[in-house]
């Protein structure tokens, strides 16, 4: 499993919005790093059904963890790269 596609960005608490590809060829979409009270974390995609958000990819802690760390870790190797401004939307 790798991560795909990050977009960086500012869009809120919303820092970056990327793609996980698996080794089997499966690419999920819609996963983003957001700056939380507790520092960054990974938020799974979801969607906003009757006012309230439903994950849309469901993981096991172990499995959120290890997206956490890649997510955050290419997150922050990918500094360098240019910021897109907020008018910009990366889907």
């Amino acid at each position: 499993m790798h991560i795909e596609r990050m977009t960086r960005g500012s869009w809120g608490k919303t820092l970056a919005y990327f793609d996980v590809k698996t080794e089997e060829g499966f690419t999920m979409k819609g996963f983003r790093i957001v700056d939380g009270n507790d520092g960054l974390f990974v938020g799974f995609p979801s969607i906003k059904k009757d006012d309230k958000y439903d994950l849309i990819i469901h993981a096991d802690k172990e499995l959120k963890d290890k997206i956490t760390v890649k997510a955050i870790s290419y997150y922050h190797q990918e500094m360098e790269a240019p910021i897109i401004s907020q008018e910009d939307t990366p889907f």
